[in-house]
């Protein structure tokens, strides 16, 4: 199993309407097969020292390996959703384990 946990913090001035098509870019992916769970979040209202609250959303996936997350990369859904908003990415932290 390989769990694929991608930060996004989409630039200060991204209007309300654009994080909502941004939201439906990530529910996207949900068609690219080799995806074996998927979850799209938002900062849990939790106020500890250790939690991270500044990012906009979170997306979590898993594979079945390392093979099926490399097929995820060079999908055409995942492509398309990359082409069309990295032009909101202020930031984006990628956490893969395995």
């Amino acid at each position: 199993m390989l769990t694929h946990h991608v930060l996004f913090w989409l630039k200060a001035d991204t209007t309300e309407e654009q994080k909502k098509a941004f939201r439906g870019g990530l529910e996207s992916l949900k068609g690219v097969e080799t995806i074996k769970s998927f979850f799209i979040g938002t900062p849990a209202p939790i106020e500890r020292a250790v939690v991270d609250t500044t990012y906009t959303f979170s997306l979590l996936l898993l594979f079945d390996d390392l093979a099926a997350h490399d097929v995820y990369q060079v999908d055409p859904i995942h492509k398309a959703f990359l082409d069309e908003f990295r032009v909101l990415f202020e930031k984006v932290v990628i956490y893969d384990a395995e």
